[in-house]
Order: structure tokens, then sequence, then C-alpha cells
């Protein structure tokens, strides 16, 4: 069915004069206000036909059918969309592999600097590890456990079981 198949005429005269049926009715029941709303919406289709836009909305439409038939039953464009979703994955994966490696130089520039404070050589492989003759290493004072006070140990009442 096309375009020029329907009779746009008829058919918009007839929206409108059933909408201006109707806003008479809402004028009787609800008030003017109502009316004149009614009646600036029922002149909207014979609006459309006089200025051409029936035609333009007829032709959008089709051209969304068009594209939409065409795109969901397509094998080549649903590859397209794979491929587009591949390129945004890699994109992104990218970003996170440069702020990731920014990350750990900056965490190894750090720990580096600790170490030099400490008076501890950065020859050495990572934390844990123990060079030839290194049986007695130190660790920073930010590392040592707290020492457990008397006073914090507090016996259990005698006589409560759990």
């Amino acid at each position: 069915m096309g375009y020029n198949s329907i009779a746009w005429l008829p058919l918009t005269a007839g929206l409108t004069a059933i909408g201006m049926i109707l806003s008479y009715y809402a004028y009787r029941r609800r008030g003017l206000r109502s009316a004149l709303r009614w009646a600036a919406v029922s002149l909207l289709p014979i609006a459309a036909y006089l200025t051409g836009s029936i035609e333009m909305f007829w032709k959008i439409g089709t051209a969304i059918g068009d594209f939409a038939t065409g795109f969901v039953f397509s094998p080549v464009k649903w590859a397209g969309i794979a491929v587009a979703g591949l390129a945004v994955v890699l994109y992104l994966a990218s970003g996170g592999r440069e702020r990731r490696k920014a990350a750990r130089e900056a965490r190894k520039a750090a720990r580096d600097g600790r170490r030099a404070e400490a008076g501890q050589s950065t020859a050495g492989g990572g934390p844990g590890s123990l060079e030839a003759g290194d049986a007695t290493r130190t660790l920073p004072a930010s590392r040592l456990p707290e020492p457990v006070s008397a006073s914090a140990k507090k016996p259990a009442k005698a006589g409560k079981t759990a």
C-alpha cells in the first residue's frame, strides 16, 4: 500500500469532524477550557494534510520500516554489529591496561622509596625474599606487631561456659 492509494482528504476531514464533536461533548461536561483543548487537537489531522506533512511522515515511517526489516534479517549487518562491539571492547581494554600499568609503577616507586628510607637495598627480589648472608632482616617500624600488655589480657570469669 503506497501513499497515493489512500484518500487522505476524507480521512483527515473525518478525524477532524469526530474531534470537533468530542470537543462539543467536552464543553458540555467539563467546560470551555477542556473543549478548547479537544478542538486544538482535532484540527491537527486536517492541518497535517493541508501542509503536506502526512506525506513526510509516511516517508519517514517507510524508511524506518525498510531499515528495520533490512537490518533484522541481514547477517552482514549483524556481523557489522559484532565487529563494532569488538572494537569497543578492545578500546576499553587498552585504556584499562594503561591505568593499571601506571598504578603498578607508582606502587613500585613508593615501595622503593620506603626501602631507601629504611636503609635496605632495592637489589633484592620482592618483599619477603632474603639475599645470601642476610639471615637477620629487620622490619620497618610500621610493619612490626603491636606488643601485648599485661592489662590487655583479661582472665575469663570462672564458672561461665560458652
